[in-house]
């Protein structure tokens, strides 16, 4: 039977933990070692490597002496921080260490050792704590002589940068001892999280089933390596794509990652992608064996280099179609702003909308978007004249007769958009390209909504349009070959990242993203964390600009509950069906900021 803390106990593990031991050197214990002496805290850096060790200290050497050149530290502080690190080749060095902190390899046996040798070095109101990021810490606890000392405490990788800190308590955790170091995170300047025993915990438990689901889309030769990546960091601001993030963090460790949350969950987007054991396998496992998904200058280092896989700098194998003029139908926000990149690149655009009314309404948005552009300096008020007079507003399609390129942005509707293809496939000469902009519709019933299917092509724009730079570039598997090179030559001359993918629901990012927004809602209907931690983790853990529920609210959720019940339908995966509280939510009218009220509530606009 387990000890509880003596009083003694409690009062030791509640004061500072002034002197810290951290078992395995490499580059996650090096950074919690710098972060901690940093901190003040007295250091013991154990390995059994003493290459390990010595590459540690030369590691701790170079990034403090960076930090002095860059203004941080002075020499002194410097010295003071290297003096405060030690390091040994057993663990018996952490005798006198107030928490260990315990960075070993993701292995039951290796992690259980350490505790068991652990439990006869240090003291028994010292806390152990883990710092695995897939394997129960519950397990690991159960193991130990004293199992209500033991904790997890996951810092995210670089150690001294992010400013997460996952705090996982289990069943047998001691409270005081979650009180300790969720102190010592705050004290070291940290985001501590509070976490249950979970494989992934939050953070990682939201970005690894991303991660798997990116992997297969690429295994599935839905979309180049480059294109996964490039549609994420521009469509949904991310730092980096998800597949150089799996070559960052270890293809092996991902894989590890995700086993761990399959065995849980039994939910098929955790289970690990075949691609992930065949480069695994392979000894392919990123960058710090110099390749994974892609080939990098050496083993470590972050530079990509060019290999069979990189796309020709030639561009599209076909010639485009002319453009010189542009249709945009509809009159919302992403009309107008699609017209608005339109004429910024000197396209002719005519805008129709259902009404003049309408219409005229959409190009003062238009007048108005371009008033602030000048009045932040982007550009002068004779240039945004001269944009604006490209621009010409009406009522009917009839003025689309002329066009080059018909660019429809009408509601995600299919019936209506079936309609409207249709009276373009009237109206548009011969030769014109016809595109929606749809973000979850089939684009081939669009396509088959006219005589000419092989004219018609997706332009998914995202919102909105003046600013972000991703278009998706949607092939259907009649569109004809000069018809996708017109749209990525168009893209270009528009100054917009063109990526291709096929007509599959969710193209690339809405499929990648809509998915990771739903298992964030499963965390809150389960209880696992709350609204407030899941966004702090996410942004503080994974580098986003929102955090998943902050996003939903500006999406809005009856817009992400459709795109939901499409990836469901499209996919039959159970894992995919919209979570029970965003069913709840739409239907009681709580969509999101719009309304004044979704996951949270707002201030209404007056």
């Amino acid at each position: 039977m387990a000890t509880p803390l003596s009083d003694t106990s409690l009062s030791s593990s509640a004061s500072p933990l002034k002197t810290i031991a951290v078992v395995g050197l490499g580059t996650m214990g090096t950074g919690i070692a710098e972060v901690l002496a940093r901190g003040g805290r007295e250091v013991i850096g154990i390995d059994v490597s003493e290459a390990a060790a010595a590459r540690s200290v030369a590691a701790l050497e170079t990034s403090t002496a960076r930090a002095v050149e860059r203004g941080r530290l002075t020499e002194q502080e410097r010295a003071d921080v290297l003096a405060r690190v030690r390091t040994a080749a057993d663990l018996a060095a952490a005798a006198d260490a107030d928490l260990v902190i315990e960075v070993a390899p993701e292995s039951y046996e290796i992690k259980q050792q350490i505790f068991r040798e652990l439990d006869r070095v240090v003291r028994p109101e010292t806390i152990l704590a883990t710092g695995t990021n897939a394997l129960s810490v519950t397990r690991l606890a159960a193991d130990s002589a004293h199992p209500e000392r033991v904790l997890g405490l996951h810092f995210f990788n670089p150690a001294p940068a992010m400013k997460l800190v996952e705090v996982v308590s289990c069943v047998l955790t001691a409270p005081q001892a979650v009180a300790a170091v969720t102190d010592l995170a705050v004290d070291l300047g940290k985001e501590p999280v509070a976490v249950g025993d979970r494989p992934g915990f939050v953070a990682d438990g939201l970005l690894f089933g991303y991660l798997n689901q990116a992997a297969a889309m690429y295994e599935a030769k839905y979309a180049s390596r480059e294109d996964v990546d490039a549609a994420m960091r521009m469509g949904c601001g991310l730092p980096m794509g998800p597949l150089a993030l799996l070559d960052l963090i270890g293809v092996d460790t991902a894989r590890t990652v995700l086993e761990a949350m399959y065995a849980e969950s039994r939910d098929r987007l955790h289970a690990p992608a075949p691609i992930l054991k065949q480069l695994s396998e392979a000894g392919l496992t990123g960058r710090k064996a110099g390749r994974g998904f892609y080939t990098y200058e050496a083993p470590g280092s972050g530079a990509v280099v060019r290999d069979a896989l990189t796309p020709p700098e030639s561009g599209a194998l076909a010639a485009g179609r002319p453009v010189r003029s542009v249709g945009v139908a509809g009159s919302g926000t992403m009309a107008s702003g699609i017209a608005e990149v339109f004429a910024k690149a000197g396209y002719d655009v005519v805008l129709a909308a259902r009404t003049e009314e309408k219409a005229q309404a959409a190009r003062a948005r238009i007048g108005a978007s371009l008033a602030r552009s000048v009045d932040r300096g982007r550009m002068t008020a004779e240039a945004a004249a001269q944009t604006l007079d490209l621009v010409r507003a009406t009522g009917t399609y009839d003025d689309f007769a002329d066009v080059d390129l018909a660019v429809e942005a009408i509601a995600e509707d299919l019936s209506a958009k079936q309609q409207l293809f249709a009276t373009l496939d009237k109206i548009c000469k011969s030769g014109a390209v016809l595109a929606t902009t749809t973000s979850s519709l089939p684009v081939v019933a669009c396509a088959r909504a006219t005589s000419r299917p092989q004219d018609v092509v997706g332009m998914h724009f995202f919102n909105p349009a003046p600013a972000m730079k991703l278009v998706e570039v949607v092939r259907t598997v009649l569109t004809a070959d000069d018809v996708h090179a017109t749209v990525r030559e168009v893209c270009a001359r528009i100054r917009k990242h063109p990526v291709d993918c096929g007509d599959r629901a969710g193209f690339i990012v809405n499929a990648l993203l809509f998915p990771y927004l739903n298992n964030a809602i499963k965390m809150v209907e389960e209880h696992y964390a709350s609204l407030d931690d899941i966004d702090a983790a996410m942004k503080l853990g994974g580098g986003y600009p929102m955090g998943p529920f902050e996003l939903l609210d500006v999406v809005g959720l009856d817009v992400s509950l459709a795109i939901e019940k499409v990836l469901h339908r499209e996919f039959r995966d159970p894992g995919l069906a919209p979570a029970p509280l965003l069913e709840h939510l739409v239907a009681a009218g709580c969509l999101g900021r719009k309304t004044g009220r979704g996951f949270r509530e707002y201030a209404r606009r007056r």
